[in-house]
């Protein structure tokens, strides 16, 4: 679980959240692609087009909350641990958003692997959306 404050709106938020040109920025380079509704397919792709990831928008609730199922689909060690449940969660605070990052997973491999990049792309996004450059530039 990651907690961050971000002096932003909730709507500000989603749309850095849900949209390619702003997911590239504090994503080092990656984007996801989805219509975001429930019930929709979601990936994940690098910027040479290859899909690092992909499962199913679970829960969308545009400026409130987000859950995909996700799964690795580049690591055969990683894609063999099955689906995870990632949840954002966005709540208006008075002059910021407080954001719950939930990322759960029976696969070992899995957690870990995605628990040294969440904290960086976390910091990125806030820095992001409060200054308008990430804090860092390379993974």
């Amino acid at each position: 679980m990651y907690v961050t404050y971000i002096r932003t709106t909730p709507e500000k938020l989603w749309t850095a959240l849900t949209t390619p040109e702003w997911q590239k920025q504090y994503w080092f380079g990656v984007h996801q692609e989805s219509d975001w509704k429930a019930g929709s397919a979601w990936k994940m792709l690098f910027s040479d087009g290859r899909v690092a990831d992909s499962g199913e928008v679970l829960e969308a609730e545009p400026n409130r909350r987000l859950v995909l199922k996700w799964r690795n689909e580049f690591r055969d060690d990683l894609k063999d641990e099955g689906w995870s449940r990632c949840t954002y969660e966005i709540e208006a605070l008075d002059e910021a958003v407080k954001l719950t990052v939930t990322h759960v997973s029976e696969g070992r491999k899995f957690i870990e692997a995605v628990s040294g990049g969440w904290p960086k792309i976390l910091s990125n996004l806030k820095s992001l959306l409060e200054t308008g450059a990430v804090a860092l530039t390379s993974k």
